[in-house]
């Protein structure tokens, strides 16, 4: 499982949403076992909004509402985008960024999640477990 943090309104997610880079990386592994799963935190993010912005950016996978902030808090997801990679027994194998470039500067970056999914398929630990995510904040019902 991949569970992508989100948030319509944050520009690091319009940038990602507007190069693809999820819509790809989840197509790239559509004929797998693999399922990507959006959640928006976002207190003032209401469905229709997500449901608005999945549209536009022709997602394939549904984006969840956590408008209490309740699995992003059990997550520790702290900003959007923040991705989790998850094997089949439920354990946390990838945490952090989705790549190395956090200013879209980077002609070749090096896509954390999409290695760490390819591993963890192939019954191996990602090259790396955790990288620190960039984008904005998360924002949670009462912060």
């Amino acid at each position: 499982v991949v569970l992508e943090w989100t948030n319509p309104t944050c520009p690091y997610v319009v940038r990602h949403t507007t190069a693809g880079t999820m819509r790809t990386l989840d197509a790239a592994f559509a004929d797998t076992d693999v399922v990507w799963l959006a959640i928006d935190s976002t207190r003032t993010v209401v469905p229709a909004d997500s449901a608005a912005a999945r549209e536009a950016a022709q997602l394939a996978y549904p984006v969840l509402q956590d408008p209490h902030g309740t699995v992003g808090r059990q997550y520790g997801a702290r900003t959007t985008p923040h991705m989790f990679v998850i094997d089949r027994e439920g354990k946390v194998r990838y945490s952090g960024a989705i790549d190395d470039d956090p200013r879209g500067q980077n002609a070749t970056p090096i896509n954390h999640v999409d290695r760490a999914v390819r591993a963890v398929l192939a019954g191996q630990a990602p090259p790396v477990s955790s990288t620190e995510p960039y984008g904005c904040s998360v924002k949670y019902e009462g912060a």
